[in-house]
């Protein structure tokens, strides 16, 4: 695939507090703005040149409605031709759209595309736009009644033999890992201070959900997170989701509720965007590409485990990228739940030495549709720092679905 990555840029991820968060008062247009703008500044490239703009979103509910990618585009002063389109692949969007970015170049159809995501979960959080998990399509119903992503989580959890002890290991690995990178400025690179665009005021410079006091005990002390969801009946008087989830797999006997707050990804607001140009634009404006898109890949998977996609995805795109997992120098697999990645690591026998190696979304947050993308400028910066050549990003998505891409660093 001829599609090369020029840069990757993101804001701070800001605990979404509705009101008190760095970022809640912020229009989630101007979030997604004040990132587009940092594209130009740091690559060069002529706005004019840029054939389209694509933003994951998956609240695409009032104010990150309305086509929220042109609505931004316009905000962040670029010229009324530059088009854009907002997509929603859950927590695969900001992903998605870079997979959309470099089909476009590569297929020759295009020659600079911006990719990116935005989410603002201190207004919307987990399911605003009111759908739930299947928007109550009762003939659906019949052939897939699915369950939340956090039952999902700790049926992978039972079936995967994972321990209570394991997820906990695994969150504060992912804050002792984010807390450590952040003190070695790894996320300089790709950060920006988003600013007040009354006042001019620093609102937020760093990411601030990692908690660098988290221990073993305090998230042993953590109750799980999901036991009252899966004792809820679907309807009154009906079966309860455990009940759902274990007529699918009735092999594990019961869902063990083993995640909680500490093993589970954090709820913030955040932005982020990934210009991506052709082989000829590359050449013709003599410019140096920090990453070639080798492939991308999407994949269904069942849609009450629902979460087990990551590993199929990252199989199919190495396959169609002529690599294996042994090839991978790092991997950034979005900690939706702890369960999520060790499956993942497991099923494609790839040493978590080499997974999420500044953290993740447990530490860090997953603003919805713009982690993919954020996690693609974490790759980047981490294989520029070791001089590593291959990574891969993978996300799990509500529904049953996953997506991932394989950059190759140049």
């Amino acid at each position: 695939m001829d599609a090369f990555i020029l840069d990757a840029v993101r804001t701070p991820r800001a605990r979404a507090k509705p009101g008190k968060g760095a970022l809640s008062g912020l229009h989630p247009q101007e979030l997604l703005a004040q990132t587009l703008r940092q594209l130009p500044k740091r690559t060069g490239v002529e706005v004019t040149d840029i054939d389209d703009v694509v933003i994951g979103c998956v609240a695409q509910v009032e104010a990150q409605g309305a086509n929220i990618a042109r609505q931004a585009l316009l905000a962040a002063g670029w010229p009324i031709a530059v088009p854009g389109f907002s997509l929603n692949r859950f927590c695969g969007s900001g992903l998605q759209s870079l997979s959309v970015a470099a089909m476009g170049v590569a297929s020759g159809a295009q020659h600079l595309v911006v990719a990116g995501g935005v989410e603002q979960m201190s207004r919307y959080g987990l399911g605003a736009d009111g759908g739930g998990v299947d928007a109550g399509n009762t003939h659906l119903r019949r052939r897939f009644l699915q369950v939340p992503q956090g039952i999902s989580a700790d049926l992978i959890a039972t079936l995967e033999g994972f321990t209570r002890e394991e997820l906990d290991a695994f969150g504060l690995r992912s804050q002792q890992l984010a807390v450590r990178a952040q003190a070695e400025g790894r996320f300089s690179r790709s950060l920006f201070e988003v600013r007040s665009p009354d006042t001019g005021e620093v609102l937020l410079a760093a990411d601030d959900s990692p908690r660098g006091d988290t221990s073993r005990e305090k998230l042993a002390a953590l109750a799980p997170s999901f036991t009252q969801l899966g004792a809820q009946p679907v309807e009154p008087g009906g079966e309860t989701l455990d009940e759902v989830a274990l007529r699918a797999y009735p092999r594990a006997g019961a869902v063990r509720h083993l995640h909680t707050a500490g093993t589970s990804s954090g709820i913030v607001d955040g932005a982020a965007a990934v210009l991506v140009a052709s082989r000829d634009y590359v050449r013709a404006h003599g410019l140096k590409p920090r990453a070639r898109v080798r492939a991308v890949s999407a994949v269904g998977s069942d849609p009450v485990l629902m979460l087990t996609g990551p590993a199929p995805a990252a199989a199919k795109a190495l396959k169609a990228a002529g690599l294996t997992a042994r090839d991978v120098d790092l991997w950034e697999i979005n900690e939706a739940f702890a369960a999520v990645v060790l499956q993942t690591a497991r099923a494609l026998e790839v040493d978590l030495e080499r997974v999420n190696v500044n953290g993740g979304a447990i530490a860090l947050g997953h603003p919805l549709g713009a982690t993919g993308s954020m996690l693609v400028g974490t790759a980047l910066d981490e294989l520029e720092r070791r001089g590593g050549s291959v990574a891969v990003v993978a996300l799990c998505t509500s529904g049953g679905q996953a997506v991932a891409a394989v950059l190759e660093r140049l």
